[in-house]
């Protein structure tokens, strides 16, 4: 199934996990937020599997090994080899690998699963500039990375060593909240240096390449909570995508979203996956609709007439504001109709 990205999310007559071979999932805010199961997750993707979908599991976040993310998902209650966990960690060590000779030096800013990818491609970590690195990777290191590892960074760095990022998520969800994220670290060493690393992640193709080629998915669907990385990853990749609710993305992000942040289909969670998608009906003239909800865009703000469930508000909603707002964002104000929703 090709990409489908529109003015509307698409509807589907089967279950997403009967239409598409493989999910590409998220894991912070779509598996589990914090380590903990986020509701609904195991048991669906339980059944999901047992139906014979692949599940493969992308994260930007290179801070843990494959196989430490592949026990955390077994004691979840989700059973899975480290095979089925792709990382940003092992996208960045590749795009080094085929930059440096073999064997190279890499200063590592970040945790074990940036060290453990870079041994994968015969690449050897070291912890100093004075350790005459090829490069400079940085990734997430979770709470405790100390500040002097960014300075180590920003000494080879000016030596002119080349710089790469896992990712530049700004953001990562945890169990008390909103934490920064591996760009918010990289940030501190772009200000001190003023230069610009090469970044492997979602969005980027170096990771979309790597999960295919790990993966071999022949119809993927990418499931992820957010617009700029997951969404906008597969709208890059060329490849359909599920916008689960679970994470970072609100109502009010969803409906200003621009064509390259908008998924194929919305859900509350993962039980999208079990299940087929309704169909978007309507037009800018007579309003969209979808269940018993019809969504107009009037001069200054979206408008909401009917009832039922909010899920179909919200697709309606979808339709309107992405029509209106073209190739670029809607912006007109939706405060009312998402609270019609509950949203």
């Amino acid at each position: 199934m090709s990409r489908s990205v529109g003015t509307r999310p698409a509807g589907s007559g089967r279950a997403l996990s009967e239409a598409y071979d493989t999910a590409l999932l998220d894991l912070d805010g779509v598996v589990y937020a914090g380590g903990n199961a986020i509701a609904h997750a195991v048991e669906s993707l339980t059944t999901a599997r047992d139906g014979g979908m692949r599940l493969a599991y992308v994260t930007n976040n290179a801070l843990r090994t494959p196989d430490t993310v592949a026990a955390h998902l077994t004691e979840l209650g989700i059973p899975t080899d480290a095979a089925d966990v792709i990382t940003s960690a092992q996208a960045v060590a590749r795009l080094i690998a085929e930059q440096v000779p073999s064997g190279a030096r890499v200063l590592v800013i970040g945790g074990e699963g940036l060290r453990v990818a870079l041994r994968e491609r015969g690449l050897e970590p070291v912890e100093s500039a004075e350790d005459d690195p090829a490069a400079v990777v940085q990734g997430f290191g979770g709470p405790e990375l100390p500040w002097g590892r960014f300075a180590e960074a920003c000494y080879a760095i000016a030596r002119g060593v080349p710089w790469y990022a896992s990712n530049t998520d700004l953001t990562i969800p945890g169990a008390r909240g909103i934490a920064p994220g591996n760009g918010a670290a990289v940030e501190v060493v772009r200000i001190a240096t003023g230069a610009e690393p090469q970044v492997a992640g979602k969005p980027l193709p170096p990771m979309h390449r790597e999960t295919i080629l790990r993966t071999g998915a022949q119809r993927p669907l990418v499931v992820g909570d957010r617009l700029d990385t997951d969404i906008e990853g597969a709208f890059n990749g060329e490849v359909d995508s599920l916008l689960v609710l679970t994470g970072v993305t609100d109502g009010t992000q969803l409906l200003a979203a621009p064509p390259q942040h908008r998924p194929t289909y919305v859900d509350a969670d993962l039980r999208g996956l079990l299940t087929g998608q309704p169909e978007v009906g309507g037009d800018a003239g007579e309003g969209f609709r979808c269940g018993g909800w019809t969504a107009t865009a009037g001069a200054e703000r979206l408008e909401l007439e009917g009832d039922g469930a909010a899920l179909d508000g919200l697709r309606a909603l979808c339709a309107a504001a992405w029509t209106a707002g073209g190739g670029e964002g809607c912006r007109l104000d939706a405060e009312k109709a998402l609270a019609r929703l509950g949203l």
